[in-house]
């Protein structure tokens, strides 16, 4: 069981670096080719919302790939600087209500989607929910990895600020920081 769980983390993260890969290039591609189209008279009237396209599932993929790598934003200046126990404590507590939340987004940011039927974009004329779609999904990847994050910090004794990446001090290194 545990090897399909990771066989299906890893199809994953492939993908996620796939949509974050391809929704970064197309927006450089998008910006640069408009700025040269422009240059000889035309501009393309498809690239404003293929980038907007592009940068919303970027964003929103962005949010599972971070927790995944543990390169979210923290609070480091409180966290460093706390003893071990309350560090520790924080490291469980701040992804499980992060995740709480970011399951509640997901569950708003579906409903938007939901009302934006039989919207569509002007220039491709594309269904709107689209662009929108990845918000829910992002939301709701960022919440399993914020859980996953916090189920890592419930099994080991370390710090982690996720699964492949551990809190730079270890207790014990902690301590001999405190003695030097």
């Amino acid at each position: 069981m545990m090897n399909i769980v990771k066989k299906l983390d890893k199809g994953l993260t492939r993908v996620e670096e796939g949509i974050l890969s391809l929704s970064i290039i197309t927006i450089a591609v998008m910006v640069a080719g408009n700025a040269v189209s422009r240059f000889f008279g035309e501009s393309w009237s498809f690239a404003s919302e293929i980038s907007e396209l592009s940068l919303y599932a970027a964003t929103f993929m962005g949010i599972s790939y971070a927790a995944r790598k543990g390169r979210h934003i923290t609070m480091s200046a409180l966290f460093d600087n706390v003893p071990f126990p309350l560090r520790k404590t924080l490291a469980l507590v701040i992804p499980f209500i992060t995740a709480v939340i970011l399951f509640i987004m997901a569950y708003f940011s579906y409903e938007y989607v939901q009302s934006t039927s039989g919207r569509v974009t002007s220039a491709l004329r594309i269904p709107y929910y689209w662009m929108v779609i990845w918000a829910p999904i992002g939301f709701f990847l960022g919440g399993i990895q914020f859980l996953r994050n916090f189920w890592v910090n419930v099994r080991k004794k370390d710090v982690y600020l996720a699964e492949e990446r551990k809190d730079y001090q270890s207790e014990e290194e902690a301590a001999e920081q405190q003695k030097t």
